[in-house]
């Protein structure tokens, strides 16, 4: 009983944030098997993340630098971005900013979920930890999807394609490593820190999504118009 009360509260915060992504979509609602496929693709991606990972800690060491801003977030989201560009980048659904958004939330919500299953059965978690896990680590890589998905689409939809490409990859890394480091670097109270910096990301977040909208092509049809497309 208490092992599925913990797989729940593993499996609920994501799953509840992809849905808030996902009715957040003002215009043109995406293909939900689409964005359950890109979910999935997100839990498949934690094995081989976890064997590169291990090995390059084999290989050059876990200095804490090296592991916050390449070995963990590096990794983790190139196979994010890897994932995003294959699959969705040259998709005909890909028709307007914040789809590359959700689709992008999608994969990084299915990573955390599988993490979070993961760290559920093979620690000893307690249900107050695994909200605490909901709060910070699930919900840090909603957004740090958002704004790969977000500069995605910027690539997608503006003639600056490649410098955009490589800002959506760089800046999940940047962030993604400046919160492991926050762990890493503050050994009490870290938390005083980390809540902090995840409001002001989600924030910024938020105006991304706003920003995204607000350039969709389908912004500017009438009601009749969306009831004939």
């Amino acid at each position: 009983m208490l092992l599925f009360a913990l797989l729940s509260a593993a499996v609920a915060p994501g799953v509840s944030l992809l849905t808030y992504l996902y009715l957040r979509d003002r215009y043109d609602s995406e293909p939900i098997h689409i964005v359950v496929r890109m979910f999935i693709l997100g839990l498949v991606i934690v094995i081989p993340i976890m064997v590169i990972q291990r090995g390059l800690q084999l290989l050059l060491g876990d200095a804490s630098l090296l592991f916050a801003y390449v070995e963990s977030a590096g990794v983790e989201e190139f196979f994010k971005w890897f994932v995003l560009y294959h699959f969705i980048y040259h998709h005909a659904e890909f028709d307007e900013p914040y789809d590359s958004i959700l689709y992008a939330a999608a994969i990084s919500l299915g990573f955390a979920t599988m993490e979070n299953i993961m760290y559920a059965v093979f620690s000893s978690s307690s249900f107050t930890v695994m909200i605490g896990r909901a709060l910070l680590p699930v919900s840090g890589h909603a957004i740090f999807g958002i704004m790969m998905g977000y500069y995605m689409g910027k690539a997608k939809f503006t003639s600056k394609t490649r410098y955009y490409l490589l800002i959506s990859f760089l800046l999940p890394v940047f962030l993604h490593g400046t919160y492991d480091m926050i762990l890493i670097s503050v050994k009490a109270n870290w938390f005083w820190f980390a809540i902090p910096f995840m409001i002001m990301l989600w924030i910024w977040g938020v105006k991304k999504m706003d920003r995204a909208h607000a350039r969709s092509p389908y912004r500017l049809l009438t009601r009749e118009d969306e009831v004939n497309l």
